[in-house]
């Protein structure tokens, strides 16, 4: 199995390390930066013997080596700084990404796509439209990471085990995200039933702000020990055929009312991508705003293209 990176970065690399640490398979490092994707090769290589695997690690600047990667993740692109919305990027990284992926498909045609750069879910439709790949090909990273932090924050609220909270985020990556409270829970009971509406509607908007908040305290760069933990795993459920169940921003053709837009919603992830698409019963105003959040999606991609 090989997996390639592309994107050396603070995302990049630290996903780099858990795929080789965790012996899921080779990685192969790909950055324009010369020297970077070298050196951080050789590092996490160096490391092997200390670990105890066998898995490789290469660092490079020559796309021909992502030939024969299961997936390829791609991280490529300027991240957020303090006062900038994922929107903000979307210039420049939909530059970075058009470029990436004319490597990609060069190389790596039977490969499945794996998106982490923001704003995640307009570059997600990008490259499924410049790729040319099966739908259940292209898959945008988010909803796990947002799912996460969602969950993060009522394990904290109520101070019990993450293990005990069930939490669930569709829609777009950015303030278009959709912490469902109807379908999250915490050892079994809704959320209604352990917390106040004060405290639920509080909860949803930190989740929103959460990305915001780590950009503002680190003041250069944004998060990248979760979203590599998200898209980490991601490969392992699609190396691993886990038929795992997860939120992703994936191409939809008439779930949830919606066609020709990638958005975040649960599907099914297995060795050929999205095994399927799974909807759920949403209330009212969960439907409304996913359909809010998708032509945000549209009317940004209608300015952009």
């Amino acid at each position: 199995m090989k997996v390639s990176v592309i994107g050396a970065g603070n995302v990049g690399g630290t996903l780099a390390q858990r795929i080789a640490e965790s012996g899921l398979s080779d990685v192969v490092l790909v950055d324009i930066a010369d020297g970077v994707p070298q050196g951080k090769g050789f590092d996490l290589a160096d490391a092997r013997s200390i670990i105890g695997n066998d898995c490789k690690v290469e660092g490079t600047t020559d796309y021909s080596k992502i030939s024969g990667s299961k997936v390829v993740v791609v991280t490529a692109g300027l991240p957020r700084q303090p006062g900038m919305s994922r929107e903000d990027l979307v210039a420049k990284n939909a530059a970075t990404i058009k470029k990436v992926l004319s490597e990609v498909v060069k190389y790596a045609s039977d490969t499945i796509l794996l998106i982490v750069t923001n704003p995640l879910d307009i570059l997600t439709n990008i490259a499924l439209k410049t790729s040319g790949f099966e739908p259940n090909r292209v898959i945008g990273m988010g909803g796990v990471l947002d799912s996460s932090r969602f969950a993060n924050l009522i394990a904290e609220e109520l101070n019990v085990s993450i293990n005990d909270v069930k939490a669930l985020v569709i829609g777009a990556h950015g303030q278009g995200m959709i912490p469902l409270v109807s379908q999250s829970s915490v050892s079994g009971k809704t959320l209604s039933e352990v917390l106040p509406k004060e405290k639920v509607d509080a909860l949803v908007e930190d989740t929103v702000k959460r990305g915001a908040q780590i950009v503002a305290c680190l003041g250069k760069g944004s998060a990248y020990y979760a979203p590599s933990a998200a898209a980490f795993s991601m490969v392992k459920a699609i190396l691993k055929d886990e038929k795992k169940v997860v939120p992703a921003s994936v191409l939809l053709s008439g779930q949830y009312g919606l066609t020709d837009v990638c958005i975040g919603v649960p599907v099914c992830l297995g060795t050929s991508g999205i095994e399927e698409i799974i909807e759920l019963p949403l209330t009212d105003e969960e439907k409304k705003q996913l359909i809010d959040s998708a032509e945000s999606i549209r009317s940004t991609l209608t300015n952009l293209l």
